[in-house]
């Protein structure tokens, strides 16, 4: 075990998030174990519990500064259109899912159902919804529900394809980016009252 640092409160709760962090990302959820977060902080195993009860406690705060970091680098530039915007989006995310794929895997299959886990990813499911109906022309409330209701459809439907894309990766990255933004152009331009995105698909007549 490396020798313990001090430091305050605050500062040991970020350094055991980082840790843990660093050991859901790049192992199956049931692999990590709590000891292996305490020696890899250099602290405690009753220290390490005093700031997370237990290791599904850890992995909730983990994955709830990861939604947080997400939702702050996922910013829809209103000088962008619609496909620029959901393409900063889905890259952003995409970035997260690959360098931190078990854990990704972890929240939607070893952990699906769970009630922390699934508040977690459905407020954040609910704010990116918020942002894209603040960008898109709607016309009278009967149309915001509508759009409303497609994106989130369309949100479940990107959470599942690229959980899926995780685990088998059966097509390139960019392939999978442009089913996502066809996939919402699909869903929105019947709804809508003028074409959100008259260019795409990109050299279409």
């Amino acid at each position: 075990m490396p020798p313990r640092r001090r430091l305050s409160p605050a500062d040991r709760r970020a350094q055991l998030l980082a840790v843990g962090a660093e050991l859901f990302a790049g192992s199956p959820y049931e692999d990590v174990l709590m000891e292996d977060v305490a020696e890899r902080a250099g602290v405690s195993r009753a220290l390490l519990y005093r700031h997370f009860p237990s290791k599904h406690a850890l992995f909730a705060a983990v994955y709830q500064q990861a939604a947080d970091r997400l939702l702050a680098a996922t910013r829809l530039d209103p000088e962008a259109t619609l496909v620029q915007q959901l393409a900063q989006g889905l890259d952003a995310h995409l970035d997260y899912f690959i360098a931190n794929r078990q854990a990704v895997l972890a929240a939607n299959r070893v952990l699906a159902g769970d009630p922390v886990i699934q508040t977690i990813m459905t407020d954040e499911l609910d704010a990116l919804r918020a942002r894209l109906l603040g960008v898109l022309p709607l016309a009278d409330d009967r149309t915001r529900a509508a759009v409303s209701a497609a994106l989130k459809a369309w949100l479940v439907f990107v959470q599942v394809l690229c959980v899926d894309w995780l685990t088998h990766e059966n097509c390139e990255r960019a392939e999978l980016r442009d089913a996502c933004i066809g996939a919402a152009i699909g869903a929105l331009r019947p709804l809508l009252p003028v074409d959100p995105a008259p260019d795409w698909p990109a050299g279409a007549a």
